[in-house]
């Protein structure tokens, strides 16, 4: 079952802002993460209900998995000494 991604636009500013390489390597993520919320390497944020965290490269991609509704809500994607210091 394939999961809905749900991008806002701010999150949509952060990819924008990032190197052509790695938002190539972002989106293949995303693709992947649409059909298997849950790959292998994923990790699940301590202290935070729902919430992931996918590694790309330095960049990490933050986001909440809704399997009632099948969406996957991106939050963050940032370099990693940046996505952890936002909203807690």
């Amino acid at each position: 079952m394939n999961y809905d991604l749900i991008i806002s636009k701010s999150v949509q500013k952060q990819i924008d802002k990032l190197p052509n390489e790695i938002v190539l390597r972002i989106v293949e993520k995303l693709k992947v993460l649409s059909t298997e919320p849950r790959l292998q390497g994923v990790i699940k944020l301590k202290g935070y209900d729902n919430q992931y965290r996918l590694r790309v490269e330095n960049y990490r991609i933050r986001y909440e998995i809704d399997d009632s509704n099948h969406q996957i809500k991106i939050l963050q994607c940032k370099h990693r000494r940046e996505v952890y210091r936002d909203d807690r």
